[in-house]
């Protein structure tokens, strides 16, 4: 956009947006000014009713105004209301209001437009400092830009700047043309037990390593789970082949990455699993094979919860009727083509239609709407949230910490195919879960990137 000369002082011009969407973003600019146009607050206002997020969010918003401006004078606040840091010198916040306010020659008297107008005429009063609009609105950026207003997106809120830079959770050795313990100077020791090998590594340990990530050499047909990481010494530990002769609920890994899926899938000590990856590659159809083995199977778990955001990819179709599950029915076809692959015979025929089947089924499998977990406590429970790329930061911490005693969550999403409004790879909640649980020994992510898909939605990837 427009190439900000930025000054010591700097002034953060918030549109309504960044407010709604980040309720805590006035704690966001440091020891630098953020100012609140009367415009936002009148716009604020509006939303505050009713019972969705954005209501909530303007709430808080309204909230953390009255808490700052409770014991100041009127002098203070024309100075600046001091904005408390933990750490550092405080900022300031300035509500602006201009009661003689026109908007500019050519444009509509608009909520954006008198944003625009309120942040042009204190760029001109300020001319000791840079007045910077801050907006999540695309439009509202090119118009100030057009009319040569310095104006920023809200990135603050961003998991990392590249959605190509998303974790994988997999290093493979095998592309660097060189085998893993020829690369890397180490010295290891192998411990084996009735269950387990384990490598213990001590020497220079490769920064990119972090707990719950494969390690492979697909030369020497080594895969191993990063189970302990620090600056000189490293804990691997070998991974089961799900590939031919072990096989969960019958089915087997066709790669690295989904042997890497289905160990982690199967692992006691992983609490949390994120699986990301394009259709076709084996996501919702490894999980709920691991579900079943270990909810019907070996008992680990007493049932099986399935819930995803109910987004529709384009226009919504209205109410539904019915009770819960029969209302979150339409939203899960993924479930219900794969629970009829899964519950095929040699002879290609399913059961999933057979009613026996599905009354057998019922008892152990849920489908719940996302809407209806908040005070829940889930235990003994394998928790599958499919689509987790469309909830918010927010809504999936709400989703998470639902575990109770003996439970284990399994994220499912692409971060490429985000239907929710004003998410992005970057501020989803499927990255945002993925980068803070990075460094915990008890979760683990992979991207697949399986080549078992049809030639037609390779095509259509590639294409369009």
């Amino acid at each position: 956009m427009v190439r900000i000369d930025k000054k010591a002082t700097r002034l953060y011009v918030l549109d309504t947006n960044v407010l709604l969407h980040d309720p805590a973003s006035i704690y966001q600019f440091d020891e630098h000014e953020v100012v609140i146009p009367m415009t936002v607050l009148e716009e604020l206002d509006k939303h505050k009713n009713g019972i969705r997020e954005i209501a909530r969010s303007a709430r808080q918003v309204s909230r953390t105004l009255s808490e700052l401006t409770a014991n100041v004078g009127l002098d203070q606040i024309r100075d600046g209301i001091p904005i408390p840091r933990l750490n550092g010198p405080e900022g300031r916040l300035r509500l602006l209001c201009y009661t003689d306010l026109t908007t500019l020659e050519t444009l509509d008297d608009s909520p954006d437009n008198r944003i625009l107008a309120e942040t042009c005429r204190l760029h001109g009063e300020r001319s000791d400092a840079s007045v910077i609009l801050i907006t999540k609105d695309i439009n509202l950026r090119v118009k100030a830009a057009a009319l040569g207003v310095p104006v920023e997106d809200y990135l603050t809120d961003r998991v990392f700047t590249d959605s190509d830079a998303m974790l994988e959770g997999v290093k493979i050795y095998s592309n660097t043309g060189s085998e893993l313990w020829n690369d890397l100077a180490l010295d290891v020791t192998v411990e084996r037990d009735h269950q387990h090998l384990t490598y213990h590594l001590n020497g220079q340990i490769p920064v990119v390593w972090h707990p719950g990530m494969l390690v492979a050499d697909d030369e020497a047909g080594f895969e191993a789970v990063v189970r302990e990481v620090g600056d000189k010494h490293a804990r691997l530990e070998l991974l089961t082949n799900y590939r031919h002769g072990a096989s969960v609920w019958g089915v087997h890994a066709s790669d690295c990455r989904q042997n890497f899926a289905f160990n982690l899938l199967m692992d006691d000590d992983i609490d949390l699993v994120t699986i990301a990856g394009s259709a076709g590659t084996g996501k919702t159809f490894m999980t709920l094979a691991a579900a079943f083995q270990q909810t019907l199977d070996s008992k680990r778990f007493e049932r099986m919860v399935f819930t995803r955001a109910p987004i529709s990819m384009s226009e919504d179709i209205g109410f539904l009727p019915g009770t819960e599950e029969e209302k979150m029915s339409p939203w899960m076809g993924a479930f219900h083509d794969n629970m009829d692959n899964l519950l095929r015979n040699e002879d290609g025929e399913s059961s999933w239609d057979n009613g026996a089947t599905r009354q057998l089924l019922g008892a152990r499998v849920q489908i719940r709407a996302p809407g209806f977990m908040r005070g829940r406590t889930l235990n003994d429970t394998f928790l599958i949230i499919d689509e987790a790329q469309n909830f918010t930061p927010k809504q999936l911490k709400s989703l998470v910490t639902r575990a109770g005693r003996n439970t284990k969550i399994v994220c499912l999403g692409n971060v490429g195919q985000i239907d929710t409004p004003y998410l992005t790879a970057n501020t989803c909640g499927m990255a945002a879960l993925v980068q803070r649980f990075r460094d915990w020994p008890h979760a683990g992510h992979v991207t697949l990137k399986s080549v078992e898909r049809s030639r037609l939605a390779l095509a259509g990837e590639e294409l369009l």
